[in-house]
């Protein structure tokens, strides 16, 4: 179902049975003109063409199957970052609606306290500026109410939509409830609005703590949404990134003129390779609930969801490509030895390809002995009819094996390079949550210090100092931590920089800011203005490194006087790893870590990451990362080695989010780098041995079996040889001749077994042993009665030699050597040891 839309597939099976159909008419040419001397061979070339046919349904089906799986992969993670990054924000909510709803002045405000003698105006525009002030600083809010008891607007921070009162229900569910209340629909709060996400909570009576009226947050929901679509959906735009409801109902669209809001839609939270009919369109769908955040879960069953056209999902954009074409070919042989571990199906079917093409090669090989040793009766080396025939059948069968290995060969490669591309895209786009996710929680924090600083009892207590006063502070900062419950403490001090109310352990209190510190902080210029301290070790935090952000506390009449300040340390080492970790998503070959421009560590999710440490990474990644321009977050990714490990490493900067880091030196910069590992690093890989042609010179002298043993190309008398076969074949024998590997059945006429011993013929000739692997083969070689087997590193070619083409070896004086003579192959420039049968037998024989 998948394969109409992969043209590039459909070409290559295209291609396969085209193969698939020279291999019949190879084998049919071999049965109709030579079938006495291509008898023995044909079995393993129906076997061999049989081997390809599955090979060719296997390649295919895993083309489809990785191309669906890279599609699925990435829509899955942009569906799950777009519902975790809406959930946190809303988080964030929840606690500001109960932080504010406490807010001594607007306590007063609602109850009426502050409209006797005739000030109500008075107290409105006082209650106003500060709703305004509020919001200044929290610019996710587009709307904040006071409302009374029987839902008359008693003030509202946007004065261009004019409220008189509100009949909404949610009123009465808020004044009902101790606690926030989350509402999403239309309302007559935000009129001309076809719905809103409101969170609101009861305001007390300060002197009978009954409920006097509620506080409506209204979240600017569409600007939110608006921005996650931006960051998070694919920027060809073939995807569509929606919110989902409960009953799969589209609450927002990235594009709305392809999918509106309010439509169900198909889902696919299981992420399994199906497609999905929407709109008389077929498509592949992601998605992903929310695991909730804090404890807080998001709205009933909102859902992320991203969903691709299937005539679209695999149009080759490119992506990653790049990457993978600068990367050093050695670099990519180590990375790929490792294939087994990180694509197992992919590797296996390589494995399948090399064993297949061995088997033609083989195949061609002792069709060609066999037609050598045919050929040796007649005179003068001449070859008749039917063994020049049975040639040609050998000459096509290289050939379309040669064909086949290639076509196999680059669609694997491509199959690889889907592998690698999609963990690159995975990669980057992870490293760009982190640090959005960071930013998006770092400016909540440097919106609450703000925040707080405005608290009525904060300032009255530091402009009033008294006991009851400092009583009162503490409570505030106690109630506050209740809610913000990523902090591991909330602290107040004078304008001396002494600490006089702190959450957590007492220790603190009576303690004092650093001077550099305090100097910054009441330096200030207004409420919108917050100092940053550097991620660094704190006493306040037990000695651990964290982010502590300050503001001013000013005087509450004279709005200039800084009377002290508020600090909030950050509980960075959970709540970091927490972030990184939901990056990670438990992949035990992927580690993440936040760091500065020079690799110093703010977090990790890895042992040998800690915060502190350097990170010893390539540091032109990191340079690249942080020269991406202004302040827009730049991703950089690359395949590089990295503790011993061949890894995918991607890193972005923090760019921001709405107005923080828009100010320069403000934040300290941070990127994200994520490393996903692939296995060790190999030393001494083996590059692949660049093929030796021999050139075809003439058709006299006999014929030369040619193959590698220790690396170095040699010969044998084709005569001498009745066949090879495969090294995996050998049974292993223990023995008291270092040379001997062990034996193998050799089947006789009549269906009985004889058992030859099988030697290692680089260790014979050379002195250095040889190294088995899939590519090795046993030649069986016979000197009249007796044969034996030879283990050689690869089979090469079958060719003839005559006189002239033979030379002495400078080594071959001794007669214990193994090669006397060098045959000169094209035109002398490459030279092949001639094995002399006689002597290697009567090595063996002492």
């Amino acid at each position: 179902m998948f394969l109409p839309h992969m043209p590039d597939v459909a070409r290559c099976e295209q291609a396969l049975r085209e193969l698939n159909q020279m291999w019949r008419l190879i084998e049919s040419s071999a049965k109709m003109n030579c079938p006495t001397e291509a008898r023995l061979l044909l079995p393993a070339m129906v076997a061999t063409r049989t081997g390809f046919a599955h090979l060719e349904q296997a390649l295919v089906a895993n083309l489809v199957q990785e191309k669906v799986r890279h599609v699925l992969a990435k829509l899955g993670t942009q569906a799950r970052y777009a519902i975790d990054i809406l959930v946190r924000n809303l988080f964030e909510r929840t606690a500001d609606v109960g932080f504010l709803a406490t807010d001594a002045d607007l306590c007063r405000f609602v109850a009426g306290l502050d409209a006797a003698g005739g000030a109500e105006n008075d107290a409105m525009d006082a209650a106003r500026r500060r709703l305004a002030s509020y919001r200044d600083k929290y610019t996710v809010y587009d709307e904040i109410v006071l409302l009374d008891l029987d839902g008359r607007v008693l003030v509202q921070a946007d004065t261009a939509t004019p409220l008189g009162r509100s009949a909404d229900p949610l009123l009465r569910q808020t004044l009902d409830t101790d606690g926030y209340v989350e509402t999403f629909r239309a309302t007559d709060l935000r009129p001309g609005k076809p719905r809103a996400l409101v969170y609101s909570h009861r305001m007390l009576h300060p002197e009978t703590g009954e409920p006097a009226g509620v506080l409506c947050l209204c979240f600017n929901f569409e600007q939110e949404m608006d921005a996650i679509f931006a960051a998070y959906r694919d920027p060809s735009h073939r995807a569509n990134m929606l919110l989902l409801d409960a009953h799969n109902r589209v609450i927002s669209s990235a594009d709305p003129l392809w999918i509106p809001a309010g439509v169900q839609v198909p889902t696919n939270p299981d992420g399994q390779p199906r497609l999905l009919m929407f709109g008389g369109r077929e498509y592949l769908v992601r998605t992903f609930g929310s695991e909730g955040y804090q404890g807080y879960p998001g709205p009933a069953g909102w859902k992320g969801q991203l969903m691709i056209p299937v005539d679209l999902a695999f149009r080759d954009t490119g992506a990653g490509s790049a990457t993978l074409a600068g990367v050093d070919p050695q670099l990519m042989q180590g990375l790929l030895s490792h294939a087994e571990a990180f694509s197992p199906q992919l590797h296996e079917l390589m494995s399948s390809v090399t064993r297949t093409t061995r088997t033609i090669e083989r195949i061609v090989w002792n069709g060609k002995v066999t037609s050598a040793a045919s050929d040796a009766t007649q005179a003068n080396g001449s070859h008749s009819g039917g063994v020049n025939k049975l040639n040609t059948v050998l000459d096509q069968i290289t050939e379309t094996g040669e064909r086949s290995d290639a076509l196999f060969s680059r669609s694997i490669q491509d199959l690889y390079q889907t592998v690698l591309t999609s963990s690159i895209s995975e990669a980057e786009l992870t490293s760009q949550l982190l640090v959005d996710m960071l930013d998006r929680n770092l400016y909540e924090r440097a919106n609450d210090c703000r925040w707080w600083a405005l608290s009525a009892q904060l300032r009255r207590g530091l402009a009033q100092p008294s006991v009851e006063q400092t009583q009162a502070i503490a409570d505030v900062l106690a109630y506050i931590n209740s809610l913000y419950t990523v902090y591991a403490r909330l602290f107040v001090y004078d304008r001396a920089g002494r600490i006089i109310a702190s959450t957590g352990d007492q220790d603190a209190v009576g303690g004092h800011v650093d001077a550099d510190t305090l100097t910054r902080v009441c330096a200030l210029r207004g409420e919108l203005d917050h100092y940053a301290q550097p991620f660094a070790p704190s006493a306040l935090y037990g000695g651990a490194p964290t982010f502590i952000y300050h503001a001013a506390i000013r005087h509450p009449e004279q709005g200039a006087t800084v009377v002290g300040g508020i600090g909030i340390v950050f509980d960075a080492g959970p709540e970091l790893r927490n972030m990184l970790r939901s990056g990670v998503a438990g992949r035990a070959n992927m580690q993440a870590c936040f760091v500065t421009p020079s690799g110093r560590v703010l977090a990790g999710t890895a042992d040998g990451c800690r915060p502190g440490d350097q990170l010893e990474l390539d540091a032109g990644l990191l340079a690249q990362a942080m020269a991406r321009a202004g302040n827009e977050a730049g991703g950089v990714a690359r395949i590089m080695q990295h503790d011993g490990q061949y890894v995918i490493a991607a890193c972005t900067r923090a760019g921001g989010y709405r107005e923080f880091r828009a100010g320069d030196g403000v934040e300290e910069p941070v990127l994200a780098v994520l490393l996903q590992s692939f296995g060790p690093v190999r030393e001494g890989l083996r590059q692949a041995q660049p093929a030796v042609r021999i050139e075809r010179r003439s058709d006299t002298g006999p014929d030369f079996a040619i193959f590698y043993a220790g690396r170095t190309l040699m010969a044998l008398r084709a005569a001498q040889i009745q066949e090879a076969v495969p090294f995996a074949k050998v049974q292993k024998a223990a023995g008291n001749n270092p040379a001997r590997l062990g034996m193998l059945d050799v089947p006789l006429a009549g269906g009985k077994k004889h058992f030859v011993w099988v030697f290692d013929l680089a260790l014979l000739a050379t002195g250095k042993p040889g190294v088995a692997t899939e590519s090795s083969q046993v030649m069986l070689v016979h000197l009249g009665e007796s044969t034996i087997g030879l283990m050689v590193d690869d089979l090469h070619s079958v060719h003839q030699f005559d006189a002239a083409d033979m030379t002495g070896s400078p080594l071959g004086s001794d007669d214990s050597a193994m090669a006397p003579r060098l045959i000169k192959a094209n035109q002398g420039n490459l030279l092949i040891q001639e094995i002399d049968i006689e002597r290697l037998f009567a090595r063996l024989r002492t």
